[in-house]
Formats: C-alpha cells, sequence, structure tokens
C-alpha cells in the first residue's frame, strides 16, 4: 500500500519470512552512496548481521551502527554519538539509513537521519509488533529529555517501510503483548470491524498465528496510512492515534520507563480514557466493558500501582500534545469512534485516577 503525501508518498510492502525480497525494492539507492544500519543491541544480536549481509550481497556500501536498547538511550546523546558515526563512515546527503528493529530504533534512526545534513533518506525495516503496526508509519521521530518522552522530535517521512511478519515470531511474550495495546488502538478510534475481529481471534492471536498477524499488520497500517495522508502533522485527526497515550506517556516518566513498558502504559492509559469517557456520558458502558474486557484477555494490563493522582496530573500537562496548559486528550465515543476533547477538567480525570 502507498502513504499519499504528494513528493513524500512512500509504499509499505507487508510479506511473512521475505526479508530478502527487500533489495529488490531498493533500487532507487545508488549502489554508490554510503549507508548505515542503526539498531539497538538487541535486534542486532537476532538481525544485525543477517540484514548487513544481506544488504553487501545487494551491492550496497554499508555498515552497523549499534547503541544500548531501552528508553534510557532513546535520548540526544545517542543521537550525538550516531551522526558523529555517520560522519566517521561518509555518510554524505545522498545517503540512506535504514532503521532496522522496533519502535526505539525507528525513532532514533529516523530523528538522526532527520537532523544529519538537513536531512537525509531513510528506511524502516520494523521488527517487533508495535513497530509493524505503529510507530514505523507516519514519520513521527523523536527522542527522550529527563521531562518526558518525545519532546524533541521531527516529521521526517521514510522512503519505504518493510514488514517481515516473521520477525514477531522472535519476540520475548512482553514484547509481543506491548504492540498489542496498539493493536486494539486502531479498532477503538477507527474501525469497528477490526474491532470485531480481534474479539472474535483471541487464540490465533494469542498462538501468534502468522496468516492471522499479517492481516492484523496489514489493517493497521492501512488505518495509519489513511490517517497520515488526510493529517501528515498532526493538525487534526492524526491526533485520535494518541488514544491512551497521554495517560501512558506519564505513567511511563513517573516510573523512569522501567515499570511498564510503551504498550502497558498505553493499555492502562486506554482503560482510563475509556473509563473517563463513560463517566463523562459519550461511551455507553456496554462499549466500556467491550475495551476492557479485550484488554484483559489479551493479557495487557489495566491498572497501575503505587502512583499518586497528583503527580500524574502534573506529568500529563508535560505531554507535548497540552496546549497553553490545557489538557488534550483523545477519548473514545464508541467502538470505532473517538474524538480529542479540550474542556476535561483536572477534576474529572482525577476521578478516574485512584
Amino acid at each position: 500500500m502507498r502513504v499519499e503525501l504528494g513528493d513524500r508518498s512512500y509504499e509499505i510492502h507487508i510479506g511473512n519470512d521475505w526479508l530478502p525480497q527487500l533489495i529488490p525494492w531498493l533500487d532507487f539507492i545508488p549502489r554508490t552512496s554510503a549507508m548505515m544500519i542503526i539498531t539497538d543491541a538487541k535486534v542486532a544480536e537476532i538481525a544485525g548481521n543477517r540484514v548487513l549481509e544481506l544488504m553487501r550481497s545487494g551491492g550496497f556500501k554499508v555498515e552497523l551502527a549499534v547503541f544500548p536498547g531501552g528508553e534510557d538511550h532513546k535520548n540526544l546523546t545517542t543521537v550525538g554519538t550516531l551522526t558523529e558515526k555517520m560522519v566517521e563512515l561518509g555518510l554524505d546527503r545522498h545517503s540512506t539509513v535504514i532503521a532496522l528493529g522496533g519502535g526505539i530504533p525507528g525513532d532514533v534512526a529516523g530523528f538522526a537521519a532527520s537532523i544529519y545534513m538537513r536531512g537525509i533518506r531513510y528506511i524502516q525495516v520494523p521488527t517487533t509488533l508495535l513497530a509493524q503496526v505503529d510507530s514505523s508509519v507516519g514519520g513521527k521521530t523523536g527522542v527522550n529529555l529527563p521531562q518526558g518522552k518525545n519532546l524533541v522530535g521531527t516529521f521526517h517521512q521514510p522512503s519505504l517501510v518493510f514488514i517481515d511478519v516473521s520477525f514477531i515470531k522472535t519476540l520475548p511474550e512482553r514484547e509481543y503483548l506491548t504492540g498489542l495495546a496498539e493493536v486494539i488502538k486502531y479498532g477503538i478510534i477507527w474501525d469497528s470491524g477490526f474491532f470485531g475481529f480481534l474479539e472474535q481471534n483471541q487464540s490465533a492471536i494469542g498462538s501468534r498465528d502468522q496468516e492471522c498477524l499479517q492481516q492484523i499488520v496489514h489493517r493497521c497500517c492501512a488505518i495509519k496510512a489513511d490517517i497520515v495522508a488526510q493529517d501528515e502533522t498532526e493538525g487534526g485527526i492524526r491526533a485520535l492515534l494518541n488514544l491512551g497515550h497521554t495517560f501512558g506517556h506519564a505513567l511511563e516518566a513517573l516510573t523512569g520507563y522501567r515499570r511498564y513498558n510503551h504498550g502497558e502504559a498505553v493499555a492502562i492509559g486506554i482503560v482510563l480514557a475509556a473509563r473517563l469517557a463513560a463517566e463523562s456520558g459519550v461511551l455507553s458502558s456496554s462499549d466500556h466493558d467491550r475495551i476492557q474486557n479485550l484488554i484483559v484477555s489479551l493479557g495487557l494490563p489495566t491498572s497501575y500501582e503505587r502512583l499518586v493522582s497528583s503527580d500524574i496530573i502534573n506529568q500529563m500537562r508535560k505531554d507535548k500534545k497540552s496546549v497553553g496548559g490545557q489538557l488534550q486528550l483523545v477519548l473514545p465515543t464508541g467502538i470505532g469512534s473517538s474524538q480529542v476533547f479540550a474542556n476535561i477538567s483536572e477534576s474529572q480525570i482525577a476521578r478516574v485516577l485512584y
């Protein structure tokens, strides 16, 4: 499929166990131009050398750059180290970066590419469910500051997104589940039929059935491509993709990015958003229950521990989606529909926290 953005349009290719097919899709890259694969230490062990050898066998001049994984290293220091490495390897304005891995390598590599020589081309090769269904598409890049998540970043669209669903088989169970939070999000905000598909195929999802996962990845990417084509820089409907994220980012930051991974925090955030929507009268109790039940049945958390409500609200105020100190929250209004609300008071939010 294509993400239609005029002269910044690009294709998303999705398949299963087809990594060698990446090479034919790279015919727009000169073989004489220096390239760099950016990944983290975990992904490097699983796929780094495999992709490096594949690229070199295709005649590309490419090197591998590895940084430590985790939110602790999703920062400007890492980006500085990587851009210095780009200079060492001779990357120029015609060079290409390959972002290999989950959401963190994708965000870091994309950001580094966006600022190196005022922006060079990059390609997303996502290896986690979360990255395949969400972060690899749409051009959001960024890193964390001590004060909050993704506070420094750019919109820099990839030139290609290449997805091999077979990578999902390599994920630890917790890492797999974190991607399901973003999958559920798409059904809630956009597609009630897809939400029903998730409800009806829980066994296949739990066993990581490759055909089922390919359908899931394809549908999520199609939804995101549609949304991004309509609103590239989040001036309107793209904000719907943040369902659960304002709550979730606060939980991640307050726990030092160690207690909850991103998907777990988002799952809890979706539950809190649904509770707030139900208490505000914009979501029926039956739809609230369906949302919570699916999150529970797919193995994701629905509650947080040992945090103070006032601390959560204070952290939410630092979220980059707040405007003039006013919180803006995405709330579900039904299964398959959602809205951005800017008139929710902190006392209303406090009532759904505990």
